[in-house]
């Protein structure tokens, strides 16, 4: 509400362009109308943003691609694989394992195995309810291998815990995880504590405040400032991916 009160107040002003920059697009889960009578909270925001209006929408890693379609402006969407990728190799981890969560994160877990050439494990799971796993599954091989864990989002954290204690008992040597947004809801931090997740990494798109010494977080300011800087000057942004 805040942002659509000071973008109506810039287009008062009589501003050439408004740009919204919004590294964590907080409705972007509720994408498509998967049982009756529910609304489309991503496709509502895109409208409300669109209305008020902004000219151009800067954000990162949207839970789904496809939201960008949902506005009528130029959407950059960035990856924080841009700042994730190169701490993953920092830690030069012997026999690493890529492993998705979900088969709904596939496509961006694939993505990372690819850019660090490792093999990518997948976890099947099937959900009780929302926000709670029932039952999970690895698909592929993690024993004797150093897993990382990659996700959009942990908010409760029960997907990601789960799915570490799963891998440590396959007989993975370790496991870790990197996600772009760290929501951390409710039990997270406890969960994430009483874990085999040796480490959990978030960049700051959203601030943490109730602190876990698994959890680390690495700034995106950089990476936001020169998409910014670009778009200002009407410069091209296609090398700030890195994949």
């Amino acid at each position: 509400m805040e942002l659509l009160l000071m973008i109506d107040a810039a287009k008062r002003a009589s501003a050439r362009n408004i740009i919204a920059v919004i590294p964590y697009f907080g409705w972007a889960r509720q994408d498509r109308k998967d049982r009756p009578r529910v609304s489309i909270g991503a496709k509502l925001v895109a409208d409300l943003l669109s209305v008020a209006g902004i000219d151009r929408l800067i954000t990162m890693d949207l839970h789904a691609d496809q939201i960008q379609g949902f506005f009528d402006v130029p959407v950059d969407h960035l990856y924080a694989s841009g700042v994730l990728l190169p701490y993953l190799q920092s830690l030069r981890l012997k026999d690493m394992v890529i492993a998705s969560p979900d088969v709904g994160g596939s496509k961006r877990a694939n993505t990372y195995a690819k850019y660090l050439g490792c093999p990518l494990v997948l976890c099947n799971k099937t959900r009780a309810r929302a926000n709670e796993v029932a039952s999970m599954q690895i698909i592929g091989d993690v024993k004797d291998k150093n897993v990382v864990i990659i996700d959009d989002m942990v908010d409760t954290a029960g997907t990601m815990t789960k799915a570490a204690d799963i891998m440590k008992e396959a007989g993975a040597k370790s496991v870790r995880a990197c996600a772009s947004h760290c929501v951390m809801s409710g039990p997270a931090s406890e969960r994430v504590g009483a874990s085999a997740i040796e480490e959990i990494v978030f960049t700051d798109s959203i601030p943490y405040t109730d602190r876990c010494s698994k959890v680390k977080q690495i700034s995106v300011a950089d990476m936001f400032a020169e998409t910014i800087r670009r778009v200002v000057n009407n410069e091209s942004i296609s090398n700030q991916y890195l994949v």
